[in-house]
């Protein structure tokens, strides 16, 4: 028998903000793995801290680079695929020995998390199964108390790590619009929403759902920490 590798997602931060399935997986199974900053707990498995089996067995995965060598750079490319490769081998060898891993995932494993670097490798070998997982933005735009698409309006979600002539269009050519990846790019999003003529109308949104969530006007930040989510609400078709 071929074991399953269970992408879980844990949604924005809060326990119990993960899904009935996410909950069952996580206490249940005997093998457990998530990424981490190496030297850290890691923010997944610090979600699921005081839920595992006593005999469960950790599987950390620590990133070889983060913000140390630039996105455009090939050296992070190359980093990060040998990486992949690396911490792939160890889940497929025990699905294929028959036993069930469930791969921690914040937020959705679909949406801009580092499972799917996984996934496409795993996938073509054996079993994988995803739990869809609450989104950050989603807990983001909870946390502003006031709808983010209204009727016919587009929403755009748009990574700050974007070229500055890229982003600032698509602020401009949206109605409703969510900016993920800010980090060292807050002053870069700042110019564009500027240009883009909508500052007046952006928010952001600091640990959305965690503990020290924070909401503020764009306009008033000056730093981000890595938790952080930039909104612009819709104003479309009401009844």
């Amino acid at each position: 028998m071929t074991g399953t590798v269970h992408g879980v997602g844990l949604g924005p931060g809060a326990a119990d903000l993960m899904s009935v399935r996410a909950d069952r997986l996580v206490r249940g199974t005997r093998h457990i793995a998530y990424f981490r900053k190496a030297g850290r707990m890691g923010q997944a498995r610090k979600i699921v801290d005081g839920m595992l089996r006593a005999d469960a067995v950790e599987l950390p995965m620590d990133y070889p680079v983060t913000t140390e060598i630039p996105l455009d750079d090939p050296r992070y490319a190359a980093a990060l695929s040998r990486f992949y490769e690396e911490v792939t081998a160890p889940l497929r060898a025990l699905a294929e020995a028959g036993e069930d891993v469930v791969v921690l995932a914040e937020g959705d494993p679909f949406f801009y998390g580092s499972f799917m670097h996984l996934y496409t490798r795993l996938a073509p070998f054996v079993p994988v199964r995803i739990v869809p997982g609450i989104t950050g933005m989603t807990a983001a735009w909870a946390a502003t108390g006031a709808p983010i698409t209204w009727g016919d309006d587009v929403l755009t979600v748009a990574p700050a790590t974007l070229p500055e002539a890229a982003l600032t269009a698509r602020i401009a050519g949206t109605d409703a619009l969510v900016v993920m990846k800010i980090g060292q790019n807050l002053q870069k999003l700042k110019r564009a929403a500027e240009t883009a003529g909508r500052m007046a109308d952006a928010w952001l949104v600091e640990y959305a759902a965690m503990e020290g969530e924070r909401v503020r006007k764009l306009a008033e930040v000056e730093a981000a920490p890595y938790f952080s989510i930039a909104l612009i609400h819709g104003q479309g078709r009401r009844p």
